[in-house]
């Protein structure tokens, strides 16, 4: 089978969209908009036949009306719903009553609950609701919080991998599945498979995991020494006007210090003890949150804001960046007016990285999962923050405001749930009526169910789903599966079957999951045909395959929670994911061909 110049630009565009989704530097969002543009135009320039059919622009666009994407928002809008009314609370009280108790049983019981949880709810959420409750727990009964999140995160990941709706990835292979002619995988048409491999990796993860974890100061402890980076511009007020470097060193406290001096239009000047400060010279300083504080008052001075320090009531919140937050991927300097007027970024934390990014216009970082922001304002505008539940504030996650509705909240999500599974009605049309009841009876508003429609996830998965259009289509992916097989036919289909659970496994580490899904399914169908065996053996190894990220920070969404609180190294992921990772990869190489080869 030959590949002819439209499929091998398809292939290359495909494998360059999985280079730029690794690069952190470049938003995903505008990846996928590039690769858009490229399939569009460069098939609307050199049209391509094939059996009387053609493909054009519209054919990569179709993926905003795909039913998988369109069933994974409503699922979104669903589990926000459950956020917000709190419906989970009852449960998180419960687990933090039995820590005190005991511990071992404890663990288990959330290790479990975790994973029961996300089969049917975006872990996000879950993980959300569980970091500060757990690390509070964890510091009253005395022990270390760094051996309880890493597991508890990846029970999530685990659990997602067992029903239909668990995660976006799943929804997307089931569907990709079944346009390639496969019969439709139903809600727990896989839960026998998932829920052995489930059971050995809890089983890995409360008895084996915390022993591999060395304890870890987290970061969502206030008596933790969190460094931020900040600017303290000298007003015309300032008492340090006039006085030299050399003088105010000693009246400086909690071990702040002084990194840069600037003046003017960026003048750096040399740190000298002579060096005489002036009004309007910007000092850059490290230090914890109370030495900025105190060193604000001192000097007379704030970030950009002269007269922020005059005005009484101030005080300092320290805000988490999570996907769903308004601050996610947009610049430091928009900071302010993402969250409230009257509050103020003083500092920045990034967990994990050598040197923490400054406030410096010049540089304005974007901000990533994981980052925490020291924010300054009236405790009036603070406690407004607190009726933001897109946000996570370190110590605690924003309160529940709606929790007579969670009742009815869990009910709605509970029915569409049964729904699907009997057949009664698809998931797409279950989970409509699903977020239409919220909507009815209150427990969610338009603005709140909006928020919980993730642009980035949209873009990828359209994006994705178009190259994997452009791959079907122009025979790509048949030539992609001819040579696999080529290259493995000597071998017996269950080595074949691990092999690619373990490569997608590899791939989802360093690429989104849901790219790996999409991309991947054609493929596997195509070879498992090619091969003359069930598909439904290879399209579940994509599956469970693409949820397998655990060996690094980047991997998933939950993964960069737990590691900003928490407090773990890269290292830590080595220590705990790679051992999970096999565990997974030997148990499904095992299940998968009895239950299906």
């Amino acid at each position: 089978m030959s590949l002819d110049i439209h499929g091998a630009a398809a292939l290359l565009l495909t494998l360059g969209a999985l280079v730029l989704f690794t690069r952190q530097r470049l938003s995903i969002e505008y990846s996928c908009l590039a690769i858009l543009f490229v399939l569009a135009l460069g098939f609307e320039v050199f049209p391509y036949e094939r059996d009387g059919m053609r493909l054009g622009a519209a054919d990569f666009l179709d993926g905003f009306g795909n039913e998988a994407l369109i069933t994974i928002l409503l699922l979104l809008i669903l589990a926000k719903g459950i956020e917000i009314s709190g419906a989970l609370r009852p449960l998180a009280r419960a687990l933090a009553r039995l820590w005190l108790h005991s511990r071992s049983l404890a663990l288990l019981a959330t290790l479990v609950a975790a994973a029961a949880l996300s089969a049917f709810a975006n872990n996000t959420p879950i993980v959300v609701m569980l970091l500060p409750l757990l690390v509070g727990v964890a510091h009253r009964i005395g022990a270390p919080p760094s051996g309880i999140l890493m597991p508890v995160g990846f029970a999530t990941i685990v659990g997602g991998m067992s029903t239909t709706i668990g995660t976006s990835t799943n929804l997307l292979v089931v569907s990709v599945a079944a346009d390639f002619g496969m019969e439709r995988l139903a809600m727990f048409d896989f839960i026998l498979p998932a829920a052995i491999a489930a059971a050995v990796a809890i089983l890995y993860l409360w008895a084996v995991a915390p022993r591999l974890l060395p304890e870890r100061q987290p970061p969502l402890t206030r008596s933790t020494p969190r460094l931020f980076e900040s600017i303290i511009e000298l007003t015309d007020y300032s008492p340090l006007a006039g006085k030299t470097l050399g003088e105010i060193r000693g009246s400086m406290k909690g071990g702040l210090r002084i990194r840069r001096v600037l003046r003017g239009k960026g003048l750096d000047l040399v740190r000298l003890p002579s060096l005489t400060l002036r009004a309007g010279d910007r000092l850059h300083v490290r230090g914890t949150a109370e030495a900025i504080k105190e060193a604000q008052n001192l000097f007379g001075g704030g970030f950009d804001e002269g007269d922020l320090l005059r005005v009484p009531d101030q005080a300092l919140v320290e805000v988490v960046v999570t996907r769903e937050s308004p601050l996610f991927e947009k610049k430091l300097s928009e900071a302010q007016r993402l969250l409230l007027g009257g509050l103020v970024p003083v500092g920045v934390f990034r967990p994990g990285a050598k040197a923490t990014d400054t406030l410096d216009e010049s540089t304005d970082p974007l901000l990533g999962s994981g980052d925490v922001l020291l924010m300054q304002g009236k405790r009036q505008e603070i406690r407004k923050l607190q009726d933001q539940h897109r946000l996570l504030i370190l110590d605690r996650t924003i309160h529940v405001s709606r929790s007579a509705k969670a009742p009815l909240a869990l009910a709605i999500m509970i029915g569409v749930v049964v729904v699907a599974a009997f057949g009664w009605m698809p998931i797409i049309a279950s989970a409509l009526c699903g977020v239409g009841l919220l909507l009815f009876t209150r427990c969610i508003t338009l603005d709140e169910a909006r928020v919980a429609l993730d642009t980035r996830l949209i873009l990828v998965i359209v994006t994705s789903l178009a190259l994997g259009t452009a791959l079907t289509f122009t025979g790509a992916a048949n030539f992609i599966a001819v040579q696999f097989v080529d290259l493995v036919r000597d071998l017996p289909p269950p080595v074949v079957l691990s092999g690619v659970l373990l490569l997608t496994a590899l791939l989802t580490e360093v690429v989104t999951n849901n790219a790996v899904a999409v991309i991947a399914t054609p493929i596997a169908v195509a070879a498992a045909r090619e091969l003359g065996v069930p598909e439904v053996a290879f399209v579940l190894a994509v599956l469970f395959g693409a949820n397998m990220s655990y060996i690094t920070p980047i991997g998933y969404q939950t993964n960069l929670l737990i590691f900003s609180a928490g407090g773990y190294k890269f290292s830590d992921f080595f220590r705990v994911g790679i051992p999970l990772q096999v565990i997974l990869w030997l148990t499904l190489s095992v299940v998968l061909p009895m239950l299906y080869l």
